[in-house]
């Protein structure tokens, strides 16, 4: 948690900040770098931004450090912890999944969690589009002490099964349903006999050309990359994040990428072919404004409807958006634990 002067001072900068963006209006691409250089100075930012404007970069650049200790910067494509931007992920594991007639959003779960209050109504439907009312693990006794240890789907889901729902499955949505992904994760593992890994490798980064981007379940391989994570100290410092076992994550927060990657899947998604007509629909329908790994809303201040997702994790802080009448991305990809991707991503825009 940040200090109540470094929130202060986060909260008059970014005022000063979003006004100064006025005196960007209209100038060339690469001078947004002078709006972002605050952030960085002042330690609220280290990563890398991205902006994509009908399926071209017109505004790519790394800033700070992957390594802080050894000195090694962040480039265009180091990889980053995305936390919640991992749940876009899951849920497109599951549609392919759909896809393929493998399972229905309509499938009660449980097949897959039985014995759970409303376990006969409660669908996959209501997993992805987070009206599930099941308990949140990140908010039970004793959560800390989980992301201290290797976990596993069926760990994960194992400390909320049994306990009594929060609401009844699809009334509403209340809160970010980590849980909800844990058992979405388990049922891709159910239903392909992969570990989550593994599956979302094959069914989502290999087919969409994301050679960059993995699920981190404690594993070596392909982490010698990736960004080390940071936490605010006082008003401008900076230390080590406390380590975790990502695998703890899995599901809602597991993910790695590069700012690349991610663009490259907004395009397939939005653009492209990743998933069936159906299965896109599902994912883009707006009559509900969160699901699917997306917030979805009107936005006043584009005219248009926009698709967002932001996330923080120990370290790390991510933000997308994508206006489907501009055909634009905006991506922000930090290893510093702050707020500031997502009034940088909206600015940018």
């Amino acid at each position: 948690r940040m200090s109540a002067k470094r929130i202060v001072a986060g909260i008059i900068s970014t005022v000063l900040w979003t006004v100064n963006v006025s005196a960007l209006q209209g100038k060339p691409a690469a001078t947004l770098d002078s709006y972002l250089k605050p952030y960085v100075e002042t330690h609220n930012f280290s990563g890398v931004v991205l902006v994509e404007k009908r399926g071209k970069i017109i505004f790519q650049k790394a800033y700070g450090f992957a390594d802080r200790e050894r000195k090694i910067p962040n480039t265009t494509s180091t990889q980053f912890h995305i936390a919640s931007m991992s749940t876009q992920f899951t849920a497109a594991a599951i549609l392919r999944l759909v896809d393929k007639g493998v399972i229905h959003l309509d499938t009660p779960i449980g097949e897959f969690l039985p014995g759970t209050a409303g376990a006969t109504t409660h669908t996959i439907r209501d997993l992805l589009t987070e009206r599930s009312g099941l308990p949140d693990l990140n908010e039970l006794p004793g959560y800390d002490d989980v992301l201290q240890h290797h976990q596993t789907p069926a760990s994960l889901v194992a400390k909320v099964s049994g306990r009594p729902l929060l609401f009844e499955p699809g009334s509403k949505f209340l809160h970010e349903e980590h849980s909800a992904y844990n058992l979405l994760a388990l049922i891709v593992e159910k239903k392909t006999g992969l570990s989550f890994a593994d599956a979302v490798e094959r069914l989502v980064f290999q087919p969409m050309t994301l050679n960059r981007s993995f699920v981190d379940d404690d594993s070596a391989a392909h982490k010698k990359e990736a960004a080390h994570g940071y936490k605010p100290v006082g008003l401008y410092g900076l230390e080590p994040a406390t380590e975790i076992h990502w695998s703890a994550k899995t599901g809602n927060a597991s993910v790695c990428t590069t700012a690349e990657d991610e663009a490259r899947w907004v395009r397939m998604l939005f653009q492209g072919n990743a998933l069936s007509a159906s299965s896109k629909d599902a994912m883009l329908d707006t009559s509900q404004d969160v699901g699917y790994g997306w917030f979805k809303d009107t936005n006043k201040q584009f005219g248009e409807t926009e698709y967002y997702m932001n996330g923080r994790a120990p370290g790390f802080a991510s933000f997308v958006l994508y206006l489907p009448h501009e055909e634009l991305t905006v991506i922000a990809l930090s290893n510093i634990y702050s707020s500031a991707t997502t009034p940088i991503g909206y600015d940018l825009a």
